[in-house]
């Protein structure tokens, strides 16, 4: 399936978020899961109609737009992939680089959110929460700050600021730039946050890492994303494609990063390591280049939505 049929049915946009620290604010060494329970908590107050303390059984579950952005249902049906507790959400937050950092009132704290499919239309709403999230307090010590702009970015380039405080978001195209052609028969992903790849339900082992794997993992997902938050399901062979990724070379060159976090709702903390580093392929990759390409914006692996599994791809 060529790229085009891919992204041109599916809007898809990253966008920086600048905010102005008003009080002392301390993010932990990856922020993802931080920057997700301000924007959480914050979404559910400004959405939330009936103020339930859950969703299930609302009344106003299936137009609610914080179950669309942040809890989306999975379908009451069978599905011909699988079995869903959920379904993947729509939108992937890429804290700032790995690293606690302290910020001092008037410094500038920025980060990435990618949004897709029908979550795009949520832009406003979306900002909206994570301006009171920040109002609320983020991080140790509960730090404040305010939304002073938001870019979209295009490529690697912050290309046009949107909003400013009081403004109105400015119009957009919310589609990705075309992929690089490839130049021979070899690809390389840079991960630049902790991947975690899945194995009936534990973490995959170090020799468990294939291209397979890696592969049938993002197409899952793009296409899940594409048919549950796009226009609908993509035409593709699954086992056709999972048995061309066990013809392809692999070359990896990654690390263990340890990483914990404490789960309010589990009332534990959780080992959400993984790898980072390099991963080469080789063989023939054509088929594959629509969803390597689309995976740098939406993440592959567990937990995307905190920004793990995060990755460029290089072409050459």
């Amino acid at each position: 399936m060529h790229r085009a049929s891919i992204a041109m049915t599916l809007p898809l946009a990253r966008y920086r978020l600048d905010f102005t620290v008003s009080t002392p604010l301390t993010l932990p060494a990856f922020a993802g899961s931080t920057l997700r329970g301000a924007f959480g908590g914050a979404l559910r107050a400004s959405a939330c109609m009936t103020k339930a303390k859950v969703c299930d059984g609302c009344p106003l579950l299936a137009s609610c737009p914080y179950a669309v952005v942040f809890e989306p249902r999975p379908p009451s049906a069978g599905h011909p992939l699988q079995d869903f507790s959920q379904i993947p959400r729509a939108y992937v937050i890429e804290p700032p680089q790995w690293g606690e950092r302290s910020y001092a009132p008037g410094e500038t704290l920025s980060f990435h959110i990618v949004l897709a499919g029908r979550v795009v239309e949520q832009l406003p709403l979306i900002l909206w929460a994570f301006h009171k999230g920040f109002q609320r307090g983020v991080g140790r010590g509960d730090g404040t700050a305010s939304l002073t702009a938001v870019w979209h970015v295009v490529g690697d380039e912050a290309a046009q600021v949107l909003a400013t405080p009081g403004g109105h978001i400015a119009a957009h195209e919310a589609l990705v730039p075309a992929a690089a052609p490839l130049a021979g028969d070899t690809v390389t992903l840079h991960f630049d946050s902790p991947l975690r790849l899945q194995t009936n339900g534990r973490r995959a082992t170090a020799e468990e890492f294939t291209p397979r794997k890696l592969l049938t993992t993002l197409i899952r997902r793009i296409a899940l994303i594409h048919e549950f938050h796009g226009a609908a399901p993509l035409a593709l062979d699954f086992k056709a494609l999972a048995a061309q990724a066990e013809t392809l070379g692999s070359d990896k060159c990654l690390q263990w990063r340890d990483w914990t976090r404490y789960s309010s709702r589990q009332r534990q903390k959780m080992d959400l390591g993984g790898v980072v580093g390099s991963w080469r392929l080789s063989g023939e990759l054509t088929p594959f280049l629509p969803f390597l390409h689309l995976g740098q914006w939406l993440h592959v692996g567990k937990e995307p939505t905190f920004g793990l599994g995060g990755y460029k791809l290089q072409t050459d």
